[in-house]
């Protein structure tokens, strides 16, 4: 089939590249010369593991095509994906349409055969029949479908999860359509992975549900994690007890700084406020809102107690600002609630991270950037492990105290154990959920 992709960020270029490599004719189109200029020079504008190797291999059996001119992409495509932007409104915390009516609107346009429109972006429930209303508004005569086929690609992982997803999930208000999408998607069908066919609204729901869950279960342990602290648990062993029931599973259950990324804060916010709208407060989402920006607050306490109640001439190292590992996203990411407040503070801050700096450098003004972490430790009075990259899994403690000034750790992500950390040098150590250490503890 010949398929259109609107937009080439993290979401469209991954689709289309994964769609090409099913073995269809597939064109994205992005309004920015510069991007397109990129990827035709074979370079990728995201950090996504494996994505420029399969781009480059769709590119040369001439499947993928990149172009700045939508009709061009649009002429004779049997479906369009809209896989633009929906940030969060100003003021109010709905999803911004903006992108995707635009595109809708120009897609209308530029048709001249029978196509679905398949929104591929996050949309708030009723979005797919608003857009149905702007197409043919756009273009009465048009032949055409809408059809809603949210996301569920977790970023560093996000080809495995297109090619052996969980469940894709597509909805359609006719057969016509319905026949469209199953034939773009023949390749899971035929491996028998689980397709999810259903109304527009349905369709749209599902996402939101789904990310609101994954988020709540992130928040719940992280206040578990708290109320750890407080009693003596062990929040690790409470997340294992946890996930060994089968009703609760053990993804999602792991302690941190708080949620981030492009997905989980966007869509809670919307998911709240399409309750409020409503009439209907979602109010477990709202609360896992507020809890999620209190988690990040927590984390600058806790990391003010291991400097003695003050950042005001301290050196810190960060290791790992982007939301996850495997990823250069930066978006709402805890270290953007964190790094500031050791620079506010008077901290000097020094930055190491495996993907981060490109985005990171405009959104953390006032650190530096080392590539290393044992140069970002040297003389510091603090080390802080905010992202969990595996290149800051296995690290030498031993190494890292001696070079520090003052060997203190804040572990975020409980990478590494207490005693080890106590082993190693480090004169006190605190991490989530669990019992940290200074220097006169025995």
């Amino acid at each position: 089939m010949k398929i259109a992709m609107i937009g080439t960020g993290y979401v469209g270029l991954v689709s289309g590249v994964c769609f090409s490599d099913f073995g269809h004719e597939v064109t994205c189109v992005d309004r920015d010369p510069d991007k397109i200029a990129m990827l035709e020079r074979g370079e990728v504008p995201i950090f996504e593991p494996g994505l420029e190797a399969l781009m480059a291999r769709n590119v040369d059996a001439g499947r993928l095509t990149f172009t700045g001119d939508l009709a061009r992409a649009v002429e004779g495509a049997e479906a369009v994906f809209i896989a633009v932007g929906t940030p969060t409104r100003r003021g109010d915390g709905h999803a911004d349409l903006t992108f995707v009516m635009a595109a809708a609107e120009e897609v209308a346009r530029v048709a001249r055969d029978y196509v679905v429109i398949v929104t591929k972006s996050t949309v708030p429930v009723g979005a797919n029949r608003q857009v149905k209303q702007a197409v043919r508004k756009a273009n009465p005569d048009l032949d055409f479908d809408v059809a809603s086929n949210p996301e569920f690609l977790r970023e560093g992982a996000a080809i495995d999860d297109f090619m052996k997803p969980d469940r894709v999930v597509v909805g359609v208000q006719n057969d016509r359509a319905g026949e469209v999408m199953a034939e773009i998607y023949r390749p899971l069908y035929l491996r028998e992975f689980p397709i999810v066919t259903t109304d527009l609204e349905t369709a749209e729901m599902i996402k939101y549900a789904a990310n609101a869950f994954l988020a709540t279960k992130i928040t719940f342990i992280n206040e578990i994690a708290a109320l750890c602290e407080r009693t003596g648990a062990d929040v690790k062993q409470v997340a294992r007890g946890m996930g060994l029931d089968g009703r609760i599973g053990n993804k999602f259950l792991h302690a941190g700084p708080g949620y981030g990324g492009s997905c989980f804060p966007k869509d809670t916010k919307a998911l709240a406020r399409i309750g409020q709208d409503h009439g209907l407060p979602m109010q477990i989402t709202e609360t896992v809102i507020s809890v999620n920006e209190e988690t990040k607050r927590r984390m600058v306490e806790k990391l003010l107690e291991l400097c003695e109640g003050t950042f005001n001439g301290k050196t810190v190292a960060v290791l790992g600002v982007t939301f996850k590992p495997n990823t250069d996203d930066m978006r709402d990411a805890p270290s953007l609630t964190i790094v500031p407040a050791l620079v506010g503070g008077g901290a000097k801050v020094r930055v190491c991270d495996p993907q981060g700096r490109r985005e990171g450098e405009a959104l953390l003004p006032g650190v530096s950037w080392v590539e290393d972490p044992y140069k970002a430790a040297h003389n510091a009075d603090l080390l802080v492990v905010l992202t969990e990259w595996n290149e800051f899994r296995a690290l030498d403690l031993k190494r890292l105290a001696r070079k520090m000034a003052r060997p203190r750790l804040g572990d975020l992500r409980n990478v590494y154990a207490p005693k080890d950390a106590k082993r190693a040098g480090f004169e006190a150590y605190d991490s989530i959920g669990r019992r940290g250490f200074v220097k006169s503890d025995e």
